[in-house]
């Protein structure tokens, strides 16, 4: 998910992209060109090299590469071999999304009272009621109770309620790692949550740390504040050029942050994420602070979990971006969240039933119908963070030429990372890869890595013209992380034998990758996946 380890710019839901690409990659247009080299035999040669590269020794490779415009196969290897996906598995949930769902779908978040109204009295409770909203923020509750206080309410007589029962209290998904519920990666999920910024980290607190004079504290900033959740230890001022050694994490199993390590007087703020435990009482104390701010009065102490009565009144609405915005951050910025609440979503919007079982379950029926299921694949989670999940090259590629034919594919395709484009909302997960080689601008494509795991697929136009569509999955390896094939059979397909045969400078691994893992624990610990 997090591209940079330290990013601190305001993000807008969507960006206007250029759509020249798009019309090679779209359907229709004339037939493309016979096979040459840069499609044909030499193809073959030039990944089968690539792919005797001494970091996959004792790895498995997975890789297929196909003319989405004839459906030709254009090259094979243990296309049918099952692997981990990573953080590819959101092309399968997003695609789902976008059939179950629609572009325009959004995500409303409400305020109710019970009991009766009489002038700038409730006598009964005000309910905040979750509608699966990932990209709810702070400014949106206060937003929301600015509405309650512009309808005349300035006293409760109850309590102050919260409602997340649009989606089951399932907070974490099947085959996530313990070790990781910590971190911003791996948010527990709830139909009622609360983002720290505008990548959309729900259920998490963006906590910045600003250094002092040396051996002094440094300052703490929270946000979004009055949470409620507890804060212990802290961070102190180290000598100037001292190593910078701060740990922010969770107590396991409960709702205490605990800050520690030093912070170096030279250094500049310091932003970490750590995930909330109980995300909807974290919520609604949020929104309780706002209704004080605005003098509504909740005599009830504390805010309660509740189910909103069947004839409950609505005094304040608010609605998310459309889903075909969201895309943006969430395929972008692999947004871990905002995957499992589509998958809960499409759970309840077309059963009844907001969990993963309900959703998976669709999700599975959706590929079923248009003939994608190809080769047995399983998925438990919508964002690929399970170690459950497994693919196979042959559902990608199937995947990514069935969903050119459709009528939500510009927007899909929009969002997809863009290899070597420096503006993060652009470029996203492939920002730096492949920058001045014949990738740059022409790959569009979702990455995916944990530890031992290094996956891409997505489209790339060949130096012909012909709109192909390609997928490397590479997993099991324990040393060096071989990037850079990857990108080198992305660069080939781009740009021919002659890209091929350019210097590997282009595309080493050092060169392109984003920080893998921040200062948290050694490398490889954590099954995480961060793109």
């Amino acid at each position: 998910m997090r591209l940079l380890p330290h990013r601190r710019i305001a993000l807008p839901v969507a960006v206007a992209l250029t759509t020249g690409l798009l019309a090679v990659a779209a359907p229709g247009g004339s037939a493309p060109p016979a096979a040459s080299a840069a499609t044909g035999p030499a193809l073959t040669a030039d990944i089968d090299r690539l792919l005797t590269d001494p970091r996959l020794a004792g790895a498995t490779a997975a890789v297929k590469v196909v003319d989405t415009g004839t459906g030709e196969v254009l090259y094979a290897h243990n296309s049918a071999q099952l692997a981990l996906p990573a953080s590819t598995m959101k092309l399968v949930t997003s695609a789902a999304a976008m059939d179950a769902l629609g572009t325009d779908h959004r995500f409303s978040t409400d305020v109710l009272t019970t009991g009766r109204r009489e002038g700038g009295v409730v006598r009964g409770d005000l309910v905040l009621r979750g509608g699966g909203d990932p990209s709810l923020l702070a400014e949106d509750l206060d937003a929301l109770a600015r509405q309650v206080a512009d309808s005349g309410v300035r006293l409760v007589t109850g309590s102050l309620a919260y409602d997340a029962s649009r989606y089951d209290d399932v907070p974490l998904g099947s085959g996530w790692a313990w070790d990781d519920e910590p971190y911003y990666y791996s948010p527990q999920i709830s139909a009622l949550t609360l983002a720290s910024d505008t990548d959309y980290d729900m259920g998490t607190l963006q906590v910045t740390l600003t250094p002092g004079e040396p051996g002094k504290p440094a300052a703490v900033k929270v946000v979004p504040a009055d949470t409620g959740v507890t804060i212990t230890g802290g961070v102190t001022t180290g000598p100037a050029g001292s190593a910078g050694t701060v740990d922010v994490t969770r107590r396991h199993g409960t709702g205490e942050v605990v800050l520690s390590g030093s912070l170096p007087a030279d250094n500049g703020p310091d932003d970490e994420w750590v995930t909330v435990d109980a995300p909807a009482r974290a919520t609604a104390n949020v929104f309780a602070a706002a209704l004080r701010r605005h003098g509504v009065h909740v005599i009830g102490r504390d805010p309660v979990a509740a189910t909103t009565p069947a004839d409950a009144q609505r005094v304040a609405h608010h609605d998310s971006a459309t889903l075909g915005e969201l895309l943006v951050p969430f395929l972008k910025l692999s947004n871990n969240g905002i995957a499992e609440h589509l998958v809960k979503e499409i759970g309840r919007v077309a059963a009844g039933d907001g969990s993963w079982p309900a959703g998976l379950a669709r999700i599975s029926d959706f590929l079923h119908r248009n003939g994608l299921d190809v080769t047995p694949t399983r998925q438990v989670d919508g964002s690929g963070l399970s170690r459950y999940d497994l693919v196979t090259a042959d559902r990608y590629t199937a995947l990514l030429s069935y969903a050119r034919k459709q009528p939500w594919f510009s927007t899909w395709y929009e969002a997809l990372p863009i290899a070597g484009n420096p503006d993060r909302m652009i470029g996203g997960s492939l920002a730096s890869r492949m920058q001045g080689t014949a990738a740059a601008g022409n790959v569009h494509a979702k990455t995916g890595s944990m530890s031992g795991v290094d996956t891409l697929a997505g489209y790339v136009t060949s130096p012909e013209g012909r709109p192909l569509a390609f997928t490397v999955l590479l997993n099991n390896f324990a040393g060096a992380r071989p990037r850079s094939v990857i990108d080198q059979i992305a660069v080939r397909l781009a740009g021919g034998p002659a890209a091929a045969a350019a210097p590997r400078a282009q595309v080493q691994d050092g060169a392109v990758e984003q920080p893998q893992e921040p200062a948290l624990a050694p490398a490889g610990v954590h099954g995480r996946s961060w793109d």
